[in-house]
């Protein structure tokens, strides 16, 4: 298994890894911000993705949004395909794409926002805390990318304070930021209750 920076010979994945993410927004039944092919393959020609592949054959991908006159950072659009699952690949993608992203982007803030526990328990096994959102970018072009989610409704009731995603950030000035950082169970369990509250009432809705 190789864990790469994505360049444009890794253009020919761009629609496996689409519809990979759209597939895995159904499974999950929660909100997955879909891309289109074009967007991705700008991505990879860029150098802002990260891409894993196994005897040529596609296994996951991250990329990289850049905010705030490169004040944010954004690791994002994380997929493993169903194939490769289970065998700890999510975590060595999000490493490999963390310290890139260090390298690339020295003074930015590292952020994320997701609906998955098992990408929150990585991210905060890596470093990242759990924020509001009001401690995330106020690029409105960022929030734009949620308008494809199916939780968008939720974000815009809340006038993006909060949703059914968990923003968790990296902050490279702050000390409490260390490679292994100890997995804490009860704040992610205490953030799973409340997302799923959140559901609960959209669901009433």
């Amino acid at each position: 298994m190789k864990v790469v920076i994505a360049d444009h010979s890794h253009s020919k994945y761009a629609e496996i890894i689409c519809e990979t993410i759209k597939e895995s927004a159904k499974v999950r039944g929660t909100g997955i911000a879909e891309r289109t092919p074009e967007y991705i393959i700008k991505k990879i020609n860029n150098g802002n993705a990260v891409i894993a592949i196994h005897n040529n054959e596609f296994a996951g991908f991250c990329y990289i949004e850049v905010w705030g006159d490169n004040e944010f950072v954004v690791n994002s659009g994380l997929i493993v395909h169903p194939n490769f699952r289970n065998q700890g690949l999510a975590k060595k993608i999000k490493t490999k794409i963390l310290e890139y992203s260090k390298e690339k982007f020295p003074k930015a803030k590292i952020f994320g926002i997701t609906t998955g526990l098992a990408v929150m328990k990585i991210n905060y096994e890596l470093g990242y805390q759990p924020v509001t959102f009001s401690e995330l970018t106020s690029d409105e072009a960022f929030w734009n990318g949620c308008k494809t989610c199916n939780n968008y409704d939720v974000l815009m009731r809340t006038n993006k304070k909060m949703c059914l995603c968990t923003g968790m950030l990296y902050d490279p000035n702050h000390e409490k930021n260390i490679k292994h950082h100890e997995y804490n169970s009860k704040v992610l369990n205490r953030l799973k209750k409340i997302k799923q509250s959140l559901l609960l009432k959209k669901n009433k809705k």
